[in-house]
């Protein structure tokens, strides 16, 4: 009897990935294949860049950018959060072809299909790896939860509805409304 070797990825495999519009992700060395987020997610995504990257940019904090962008956390950790920071002390971990190291903050925009994957073995990986700053945000509940890393993994600093106004300690003096999220 012939007996398979399992197969283990390695998280700069995800440099590698087809560009066909779905998302790949190398976590504790097994891939994961997500479709491309809905149009919602998207709108999400792209609101809340447009209010945190004119501040970070004024204040020359560091760098922000939205997904489509790899982040190598270690070797077997490759993955594609919605959101990265990284502070201009850390600017060093930015490559060409991604982020190899952990970011100030990875912020995840939760979907159907892979909210579960997100607030479980994704958020355990962002802990281990050392990610400062966490933020969860669900489009359905309009809700965003923010993390901060603590020693036994992430403390729940806060979570928020659609009529409150956000300020985020990773950003000092910047004030998100979110209900401009699901505007």
């Amino acid at each position: 009897m012939v007996q398979r070797a399992k197969v283990r990825f390695l998280a700069t495999d995800i440099w590698d990935a087809p560009d066909n519009g779905k998302r790949y992700e190398v976590i504790d060395g097994a891939l994961y294949v997500s479709p491309a987020p809905s149009w919602f997610h998207q709108e999400v995504v792209a609101a809340l860049v447009g209010l945190i990257w004119p501040f970070v940019r004024r204040h020359r904090l560091g760098r922000v950018v939205p997904a489509p962008t790899g982040v190598v956390l270690d070797d077997e950790n490759g993955v594609e959060p919605d959101l990265i920071f990284v502070s201009r002390e850390r600017e060093s971990i930015m490559t060409a072809r991604g982020i190899e190291g952990a970011p100030d903050l990875l912020v995840e925009v939760l979907s159907p299909g892979t909210a579960a994957r997100d607030r479980g073995i994704k958020m355990r990986r962002y802990a281990a790896s050392g990610v400062a700053h966490h933020w969860l945000i669900d489009p359905l509940a309009r809700t965003l939860e923010a993390y901060r890393l603590a020693e036994e993994g992430y403390s729940l600093v806060g979570r928020l509805g659609a009529g409150e106004v956000f300020h985020p300690e990773v950003f000092p003096g910047l004030a998100i409304p979110l209900g401009e999220l699901w505007s």
